[in-house]
Formats: structure tokens, sequence, C-alpha cells
């Protein structure tokens, strides 16, 4: 049905797709802050196991540096030193959820179907190249060196305002 042969790369996509989907579900479905980091931690984990898949070394390095690594670690530490109160989340309706569930399968089926009729162009294999970090720091300072320095803005400015927010509520 499917034409899709059982090779390691298939088994190790399919294992690692399972581990982000259904972290990001239980990072939605929690309601303790703690277990969403957690789980937020393993989507982090599973989508640098993709990029090992696609021989983008430097990016699965850096995804399970700073975003596995550094992020859960500035969110639990924000969790702490913040007065993080356990309130106890509305329960649902059941029609609700029912419905929703009925709409998210809907949703699944449809983007399933739309994917298998697709026929999707055959490209030619990418050339690999032997040292990605430096291809990607060539690229950064030279063709792409406005758009890095924007966000390097943006990510000031949002370091400073969130210091101005923590200084304000302690005040």
């Amino acid at each position: 049905m499917f034409n899709v042969p059982l090779t390691g790369e298939f088994v190790a996509f399919f294992v690692l797709s399972v581990i982000i989907i259904s972290g990001a579900v239980l990072m939605v479905s929690f309601a303790k802050v703690i277990h969403m980091v957690v789980s937020l931690a393993a989507v982090f984990i599973g989508i640098a196991g993709m990029f090992i898949l696609l021989n983008a070394d430097f990016l699965a390095f850096v995804q399970v540096l700073i975003y596995a690594g550094a992020v859960s670690i500035l969110m639990i530490f924000g969790i702490m030193m913040t007065k993080h109160q356990d309130a106890e989340a509305e329960k649902g309706r059941p029609s609700h959820e029912a419905l929703a569930a009925v709409g998210a399968l809907a949703l699944f089926g449809i983007l399933f179907y739309a994917i298998r009729q697709t026929e999707f162009p055959v490209s030619q294999p990418a050339q690999l190249v032997e040292d990605s970090a430096l291809e990607i720091g060539k690229l950064l300072f030279t063709g792409y060196v406005v758009p890095f320095e924007l966000v390097s803005v943006v990510l000031t400015v949002a370091f400073i305002g969130a210091i101005v927010l923590a200084k304000k509520e302690a005040d």
C-alpha cells in the first residue's frame, strides 16, 4: 500500500516522529509547567535527531546545546524564580473534547490524503560539505548578514524587556 522500503533511516524517522509528536501533544495537555518543559525538551531532542538524519550535524549539535539544554534550563529557572502557583485548570466539557478529537482526526485524514495524492518532484541530491559549520558561517556573514543582525537586535530587545518585566514584578 505505501511502497516504503523498511530501512534503518525509515525506522529512525518513524521513531523520532513519534517522539516529537507525542512530546508536542504532552506539552499541550500537561497541567504542570515543569512537565511541559520536560515534554518540550523531548521535542527538541527529537528534532536534533531529525537533523542528524539529514546529515546536518552542526544543526543537531546546536539544537541540543541551545534548545534542549539552555532554553529548557532557562525555563526551569524562570519557573523556580517566579511565584508560580498551581492553579487548577477548568475541565473542558466532554462534548467539546469529543468535537476537538473528531476535528483533529478529520484534519489528519485530509492532510494524509493530500500528501498521498501529491506527486513530489524528484530533486537531485544535494552535495554534502565536509565542514557544515564553516559553510553556515560563510553564509551568515556574507549573504544573510542583515537578517542575522536583525535577529540579534530582536533577541537583545526581548532580553531587556524580560529584565524590565521581572524587575517590575519584584518591586
